[in-house]
C-alpha cells in the first residue's frame, strides 16, 4: 500500500477526486437545466455521471495494476538476482509472462550456387565495360 502514497500517486488520487466531483457537479447542473425545460440537457445529465464512472474505472484499474506489479518486485535497490528469495518471487516463477527485448541475428546473404552473386557479377561486368570504353555512353552497353 505504500506504493499508492508516492507523490505521483497522490496527484492521481487528487485528480480522480477532482474529476469525479466536477463531472457529477456538471451532471447535476444539466439535470437542473433539463428540469427547467431544456430537452437536450437530459442527455448531458446522463452523460456526465458516465464520465465520472469511467474516471473511477480507470483509477481502479491503475491501482490494481500497481499493486499486482508490486507483488513480485524487490523492495530495495540492494536486492540482487543472486538472492535465493528473489528466485521464488520472480515473474517467471509466478507464471506471469515477461517482456524482453527481441534478439536480432544478422544473417549473411545466401551465395549463388556457383559461389558468386549473379546481380553483383553483372554489375561488375558493366563497370568493367565502362572502364574499358571511356567514350561510351551507358546506353551503348551490349549486355
Amino acid at each position: 500500500m505504500k506504493r499508492l502514497w508516492t507523490p505521483a500517486w497522490i496527484v492521481r488520487h487528487v485528480a480522480m477526486v477532482a474529476l469525479v466531483a466536477a463531472f457529477l457537479g456538471l451532471g447535476w447542473w444539466q439535470l437542473s437545466r433539463a428540469a427547467g425545460g431544456n430537452a437536450i440537457s437530459w442527455g448531458y445529465a446522463v452523460e456526465w455521471p458516465v464520465f465520472a464512472g469511467f474516471v473511477v474505472f480507470l483509477w481502479w484499474r491503475e491501482v490494481r495494476h500497481a499493486l499486482r506489479g508490486a507483488a513480485g518486485e524487490p523492495d530495495g535497490p540492494t536486492a540482487t538476482a543472486a538472492d535465493p528469495r528473489l528466485a521464488e518471487e520472480s515473474p517467471v516463477a509466478a507464471g506471469r509472462p515477461v517482456l524482453r527485448r527481441p534478439v536480432r541475428v544478422a544473417r549473411p546473404a545466401a551465395p549463388a550456387p556457383d559461389g558468386e552473386d549473379a546481380d553483383l557479377a553483372a554489375y561488375n561486368r558493366y563497370l568493367r565495360w565502362l572502364n574499358d570504353n571511356p567514350g561510351a555512353r551507358p546506353g551503348d552497353y551490349p549486355g
